[in-house]
């Protein structure tokens, strides 16, 4: 595989000159490179279509292209099917540490607020809806037809899935990142960027926040400090009790994704200790819920 996307990425006609390639670690989803030519320093995303995960290559790059428009992403120079070439950024990739430092979390918030609200109005073409409570679904029949070691967990992960969607409204709509991984903010120095727009689309803003505070470990006064600052208001038990329910839901989805990519994906990951560190994850914070 790795031989294949080396000759693909040598044949594409942007180079300028002789180039190096270097893999780029930490992708689950892609595969990542580092390319280097007379001009400049690029990263190379490689990836197909992934149905299973809703993950559709002409979405990212016209998430892609909005969030470079909005200020917040690096520039595609180049793509064609299945391959995305960007600019590369001189940058720290956060840790989880990092997204809780208060100082980082103020610049992540502003940075959260431009996706939502600045992306729609430079984004071209069809564009998706990310709904977690619908993956839920389809990951659970992607699931059972694959005859999963986990199907006998399914009946009650897609129960607790409609019962939190049913606790979840009303719901509004922003434009959501949906993948707020620490490792997909980067730091210049001077200012953050946010990638990877594998998962973008329309979907309620508690989404991102609730991932944001479950994939990063946020504590308990800053999920209240997030949700005051995001909504400019004091925080209500209204608005805790639907945010909990999209950080659950955010968990059950991360852990489903690993199930199936036990089964469909190629990369060489661990998913099925990423499966069991999710799970208790989720059913920790679904605890912690049904406490509300």
């Amino acid at each position: 595989m790795i031989d294949g996307a080396l000759k693909k990425i040598r044949g594409l006609p942007i180079w300028q000159g002789e180039i190096s390639i270097v893999p780029l670690d930490g992708g689950i989803t892609n595969m990542n490179f580092v390319v280097t030519d007379g001009a400049g320093k690029y990263v190379v995303r490689l990836g197909a279509d992934i149905p299973a995960h809703h993950v559709m290559r002409f979405n990212e790059l016209a998430a892609s292209r909005a969030a470079h428009a909005a200020g917040l992403s690096p520039q595609v120079v180049y793509a064609e099917t299945g391959i995305t070439v960007l600019d590369f950024i001189e940058c720290k990739t956060f840790t989880p540490q990092d997204v809780r430092k208060p100082e980082n979390l103020t610049r992540i918030l502003a940075l959260l607020r431009k996706c939502h609200v600045e992306i729609p109005k430079h984004l071209r073409g069809p564009a998706l809806i990310f709904w977690v409570f619908h993956v839920i679904r389809d990951y659970a029949a992607t699931l059972k037809d694959a005859q999963s070691v986990h199907v006998h967990l399914l009946t009650e992960l897609v129960a607790t899935g409609n019962k939190l969607e049913t606790d979840a409204g009303p719901f509004d709509m922003v434009y959501g990142h949906n993948d707020l991984l620490a490792a997909n903010f980067l730091d210049d120095g001077k200012r953050l960027w946010l990638i990877d727009w594998d998962y973008a689309g329309f979907n309620a803003p508690l989404f991102d926040l609730g991932g944001l505070a479950s994939n990063n470990g946020l504590s308990g006064d800053q999920e209240i400090w997030l949700l005051e600052n995001y909504f400019d208001k004091p925080l209500t038990a209204d608005l805790w009790r639907r945010y909990s329910a999209f950080k659950c839901a955010s968990l059950l989805r991360e852990t489903m994704w690993s199930m199936v990519s036990e089964t469909t994906s190629e990369i060489d990951f661990d998913y099925a200790a990423y499966t069991t560190e999710n799970l208790a994850r989720f059913r920790n914070a679904l605890n912690d819920y049904i406490q509300i």
